[in-house]
């Protein structure tokens, strides 16, 4: 479904989604607010998504939406026969998927975890500065570590490293190799690095360099 905007006459900016993103079933919610141009392709809305949330694109992925998967094709395709098949995320944009204030469509990372995210357009909103980058305007916690065993395993990694005698405690710690802040989440800092995504489209290896950078200032 095309919304007014796309018929509208003229070479008028894109409007700005602003998107509430919400990592589900976590006990402690883990969300972002972000804004994104409306005519950003889901391929470049995946990356956003992977720098805004802290994700490090090591799994694959799919955006769900009313009956519709869209993923990239190149790397992901029905595993069974009777699955449905994947349509071509990079062909698609953000406000024909999501044409209307409160629409809401889920994101899923790493198909073992599970990772999904409900993403909820909040508003739609002029550009005024012909903006093409994404914005974080604010979120709270910080990212699960990934391969932890989706929400479930991360609830219980966090159990594990509040309690110095829980007999896992050494080895989760060993497992992280990293000091892990769960409340942790800087907006100046995801800011930075979403700047860093080119605009119309992100290869692999750019957004591969982006968050090898970022982790390289985190360790």
């Amino acid at each position: 479904m095309i919304s007014i905007f796309e018929t509208a006459a003229g070479k008028a900016n894109a409007p700005i989604y602003q998107l509430r993103v919400v990592l589900l079933g976590s006990a402690t919610p883990i969300w972002r607010r972000l804004h994104v141009p409306a005519d950003a392709k889901l391929d470049w809305l995946h990356a956003v998504l992977q720098v805004a949330m802290g994700w490090t694109n090591s799994h694959l992925h799919q955006f769900k939406v009313g009956e519709d998967y869209y993923s990239d094709t190149r790397h992901h395709s029905a595993e069974f026969e009777d699955d449905l098949p994947s349509l071509e995320e990079r062909t698609v944009t953000l406000r024909q998927i999501a044409p209307r204030e409160q629409d809401v469509f889920c994101y899923e990372y790493d198909f073992g975890d599970s990772w999904e995210h409900a993403i909820t357009v909040e508003k739609i909103l002029p550009n005024t500065t012909a903006s093409s980058s994404a914005r974080c305007l604010e979120g709270a916690r910080a990212c699960p570590p990934e391969d932890c065993g989706g929400t479930p395993g991360y609830d219980d990694l966090l159990k594990i490293l509040e309690n110095r005698k829980n007999p896992e405690h050494k080895s989760m710690k060993e497992w992280l190799g990293r000091s892990f802040d769960a409340d942790a989440f800087d907006v100046e800092k995801t800011n930075f690095w979403l700047r860093k995504l080119k605009w119309p489209r992100v290869t692999e290896a750019q957004l591969r360099k982006v968050i090898m950078a970022r982790l390289t200032v985190q360790d």
